[in-house]
């Protein structure tokens, strides 16, 4: 088996994310034909939406739904989200009747109930309600100021929602919807319009799609240096977030720059954490332009500027660990000690997000995985897993180490136990990331291998279907990782019986083996020698072997 990519997420899908339509919601019926025969109702009286009767609310029976609806925005600006759902339910039930439910009000309305329901944590009803209003707002088409505020207001709180159920994907669009119409509000170059294309740009950075990100994140900064200077904070964020994209997109280079005109305005302005996070960065950065001895400069000024228990000297032990790692396999134990003196940091200081250690932890838990320490790095990401329970808007990272857990248990001959780990990966992953991004491709492959290992080629032959689909979408069918799906997928036809299917594919990663040329002699003798395998097989001789090249095996520590 093929060592998993150092990250499952490196890169993403190069597809355009459009605005898709939207699936049909059962709160609202359709408009009748003109002129309307009846009024539109919203039938919210026995479903989810329907609220109980607040003691507050008594006094107010006598409004008019309109006032409801001003009652309702009052308490959301209050943060009052109990009673701001119970008065937008109210001008919901009157709003209807009134003006049938394809109107603003109405769709205000449905926002404020929408918003309050998630923001009491349920999500669901919140979804459904913002899902709604949505449409009334598509519905209406009309280039009035006040259904434009209505629907920024609506998509900024479905990418909100959505967010924090762990749907990072379908959150962009709903973000670049929003944007879509800022645009028309908003005066050209304004400070608002910097922060929206900011906003729509670390949405994309979430869902890895950095080709998306980056000329959005290039107007944020020009609308930042217009307005607060080029050596303001307000810039420098901009920057940092620009470079993280840069490396995201194997421009590392370009992220060193950035990074450094960042660690100016900080050094200027003294801002010595925010500095010591930036120089942290840039270390980073120099590892991968395999400057390790300029990075390790870089680290011993961070350890000499934080203080002892902070994270940011954490931070730096892990990216110190990091070069160690990748000098010499003698610099193993020198790493292992940065590795535990950071967790130890980690483990005491309460300051850092549950968030924060998490990420933290699957770094250092791929370190120990480098360095061949698989049990060690399997106890971390099962503590990692721990750290994100109940997290739903880092789901992302549950779908990562889920994945890489699946792959070490899988690596180690556990395939039973890496199932569970591995359907839990492609969910997450699949929600995180969308439908086609690779990483999801990898966890398919490997999901479809461990079914292979538990005696279940039928469920196998189906994820590995789907993997071969998706790696070649993205690489090419003469990519090694392509290559290698096929293979996976002419072994699993193979146990199956399958012989036809089998030999197929098996014709496949000859052909691919013949357009790579000489360097793939091997490659291609091989996949021959299974071609072989399997006509025997197909003929019934006992002696053939198939598959030959399934077992796992040990990474290359040079990788």
């Amino acid at each position: 088996m093929r060592r998993l990519p150092r990250s499952l997420f490196l890169a993403s899908v190069s597809k355009p994310l459009l605005r898709c339509d939207r699936a049909y919601v059962p709160l609202l019926r359709q408009p009748p034909p003109e002129p309307p025969a009846l009024p539109r109702f919203l039938p919210f009286s026995g479903r989810t939406l329907s609220a109980p009767a607040s003691p507050d609310a008594a006094p107010a029976a006598q409004l008019t739904g309109l006032e409801f609806l001003e009652a309702a925005e009052l308490r959301e600006a209050a943060n009052d989200h109990q009673e701001a759902f119970v008065f937008a339910f109210k001008a919901l039930e009157t709003l209807q009747v009134s003006l049938g439910g394809w109107s603003l009000p109405v769709a205000r309305a449905l926002r404020l109930a929408g918003s309050a329901a998630s923001r009491l944590g349920r999500l669901s009803d919140g979804l459904e309600s913002l899902n709604a209003a949505a449409n009334i707002i598509d519905s209406l088409e009309s280039r009035d100021t006040d259904v434009t505020t209505v629907g920024v207001a609506v998509h900024e709180q479905l990418a909100r929602t959505k967010t924090a159920m762990g749907h990072r994907w379908d959150a962009v669009s709903d973000l670049r919807r929003a944007l879509e119409l800022k645009t028309s509000l908003l005066e050209e170059g304004s400070v608002e319009l910097g922060e929206a294309h900011k906003d729509v740009a670390e949405a994309y950075t979430g869902v890895l799609d950095f080709e998306k990100a980056l000329p959005l994140f290039l107007k944020a900064l020009e609308i930042s240096e217009k307005h607060f200077g080029e050596e303001s904070p307000e810039v420098a964020k901009v920057r940092r977030l620009l470079a993280s994209v840069y490396v995201g997109l194997g421009r590392n280079e370009e992220a060193l720059g950035q990074s450094k005109l960042v660690r100016m305005v900080y050094e200027r302005l003294g801002l010595d954490t925010e500095l010591s996070l930036v120089e942290i960065d840039v270390a980073n950065v120099l590892i991968l332009l395999r400057r390790s001895d300029e990075a390790m400069d870089v680290l011993k000024r961070v350890m000499n500027r934080a203080n002892k228990e902070s994270e940011e000297r954490a931070l730096a032990f892990v990216a110190m660990a990091k070069i160690l790692v990748a000098q010499d396999e003698e610099r193993f134990g020198d790493s292992k000690r940065c590795l535990e003196i950071a967790r130890g940091i980690l483990d005491m200081n309460n300051s850092v997000s549950p968030g924060r250690v998490a990420e933290v932890y699957a770094e250092v838990s791929m370190l120990y995985e480098t360095m061949t320490e698989f049990e060690v790095s399997m106890c971390l990401m099962k503590k990692t897993l721990g750290f994100l329970e109940g997290v739903p808007e880092m789901q992302h990272i549950q779908g990562s180490i889920s994945a890489r857990m699946g792959w070490l248990l899988m690596l180690t001959e556990r395939a039973g136990e890496a199932v569970p780990y591995l359907e839990r990966a492609v969910e997450k992953l699949k929600n995180c990331f969308g439908p086609l991004h690779f990483g999801l491709g990898f966890a398919y492959k490997n999901l479809g291998l461990a079914y292979l290992g538990i005696d279940q080629p039928q469920s196998a032959v189906k994820y590995l279907a789907l993997a071969r689909d998706m790696i070649i979408a993205t690489f090419g069918p003469n990519h090694e990782d392509s290559i290698d799906a096929i293979q996976s997928l002419a072994n699993a036809y193979g146990v199956m019986g399958s012989y036809k299917l089998a030999m197929d594919c098996q014709e496949q990663v000859i052909d691919a083996y013949r357009s790579c040329g000489p360097d793939s002699l091997d490659d291609l003798k091989e996949a021959c020698r299974l071609r072989e395998q399997i006509k025997k097989k197909a003929q019934g001789l006992r002696h053939a072997v198939f598959p030959a090249n399934s077992l796992p095996v040990l990474p290359d520590r040079r990788k």
